[in-house]
């Protein structure tokens, strides 16, 4: 059974605290005496094995409950939250849903049929090997999310290895690959996951400082708001010892900032991809964007600039796109790096990059010098096709502090003018009361992102 040496573990645990949510703490026992509850009655009640099962929630203790027992009936698991309801319709027709399982405000599972039949060969060969399965959906900004499927068997192997018992901010969402290698981490050793209702600095901080959480992962964009809002001054984070940062290019003017900022705490980069999995990290120093990726089960290499990775937590395809893989089993990632050694600099995606009359201009290297400019919060950097160049480099801004627009325009520009190349060089600046961010706190560089 692939969660029993967690069901294991719970049982060691007893009564530490596994589960924060809504300031309400659910200790290890009860986690396991509710997924022994939900094991029963998937195995006397009317779900097959394999059926494909909708789980719309997010780290509550039922949902954890009901995701670890839907993964021991062998069904295959696709995890929804909030964030995704515009899209919830969609996703629900990709996967072929046969059943949905609804937590409520008060954690209370509703049990609702829906009209698929669970149909595809993916599934029939999950089900041949008597597996369970989860879809995680990408986050579309390239055209139409495309429905990942992972053999949860592989996906889990890398957890039976015992590491480290921190108590961990449950920042990064319940239906996001990085969200579920925090939940597996946390329960593989026995730690507390903190779970957030609202992802605002501020309640951030507040979380942090009331049970006094050791790691903190979220994204590169969101320390920016955590450091411009000012939320670390009004609330203790002294208990603080790893802040983990990923799912986009962190740039180096906000990591110089953090490692200034939370001198005692380590910084570390994470990389994965929904395809392949969390991969093992190593920062050079808190504050390198220089990074060692692989770990057990992970090989790395670059191919014409690009990061390629082969795993053996990789899914098993998409139920909606072809293979993305190579014959040779290594899936290409589309993110550009560089190598130095056994180290990698990410630069970001390959179809981010703005092409000005034959010149790339990778977006994060001029945000990361606007975002050194006085007054500016945040910057988002895109292309905007143009007759004569192909491109021209546009920047979103918004500011700290009120500024006549105009001014701020002419400033940032002359500063771009005197320390760029000029094809880097803003050719249109717009002043925006706030920089658009994705559910998953990720700034939107395309019109595709918007969708």
């Amino acid at each position: 059974m692939p969660v029993e040496f967690l069901l294991n573990r719970f049982e060691e645990a007893g009564d530490r605290p596994a589960i924060v949510w809504k300031d309400r703490i659910c200790n290890y026992r009860t986690l396991l005496e509710r997924t022994r509850y939900w094991q029963e009655w998937l195995e006397r009640g009317d779900i097959d094995r394999g059926t494909v099962t909708v789980l719309e929630g997010d780290f509550s203790p039922e949902a954890v409950a009901l995701l670890l027992a839907l993964t021991s009936h062998e069904c295959v698991i696709v995890p929804m939250t909030t964030a995704v309801e515009l899209k919830k319709k969609e996703f629900i027709e990709t996967a072929d849903g046969e059943v949905s399982f609804v937590l409520d405000q008060e954690d209370r599972a509703e049990i609702r049929k829906l009209p698929g039949s669970g149909q595809h060969e993916l599934y029939d060969e999950l089900r041949d090997r008597g597996h369970a399965g989860l879809v995680l959906f990408s986050s579309g900004t390239t055209g139409k999310s495309k429905a990942i499927l992972h053999d949860m068997v592989r996906l889990l192997k890398k957890y039976h290895v015992e590491r480290h018992d921190f108590t961990t901010l449950a920042f990064l969402l319940f239906d996001h690959i990085a969200g579920m290698d925090t939940l597996f981490y946390c329960l593989s050793n026995r730690s507390c996951l903190v779970t957030l209702q609202d992802r605002s600095p501020d309640a951030v901080c507040r979380a942090i400082e009331k049970y006094r959480v050791e790691v903190l992962p979220v994204s590169a964009t969101f320390l920016n708001l955590l450091i411009y809002s000012e939320a670390y001054k009004r609330h203790d984070l002294s208990s603080l010892k790893y802040i983990a940062y990923g799912s986009e290019v962190m740039l180096q003017s906000t990591l110089d900032r953090c490692a200034e900022l939370f001198p005692g705490v380590t910084i570390l980069q994470k990389y994965g991809t929904t395809e392949v999995g969390t991969l093992r990290s190593k920062s050079r120093s808190s504050d390198s964007l220089w990074v060692k990726l692989g770990g057990e089960g992970f090989e790395t290499r670059v191919v014409d600039g690009m990061l390629q990775i082969k795993a053996h937590s990789a899914m098993m395809g998409y139920l909606n796109a072809p293979s993305p893989f190579t014959e040779d089993g290594w899936f290409i990632t589309g993110d550009t790096v560089e190598q130095d050694g056994e180290y990698y600099r990410i630069h970001g995606r390959a179809c981010d990059i703005i092409n000005v009359g034959g010149e790339k201009v990778f977006p994060t290297e001029v945000e990361d010098f606007i975002q050194t400019l006085e007054n500016v919060a945040e910057v988002v950097v895109y292309g905007e096709p143009n007759p004569i160049t192909g491109n021209i480099v546009c920047a979103d801004i918004s500011l700290a502090a009120h500024e006549d627009a105009t001014e701020c325009i002419r400033r940032i520009k002359r500063a771009c003018a005197a320390n760029m190349q000029p094809w880097k060089v803003p050719v249109k600046v717009n002043i925006v009361d706030r920089i658009q961010l994705s559910e998953r706190f990720k700034k939107m560089r395309r019109p595709d992102d918007y969708a």
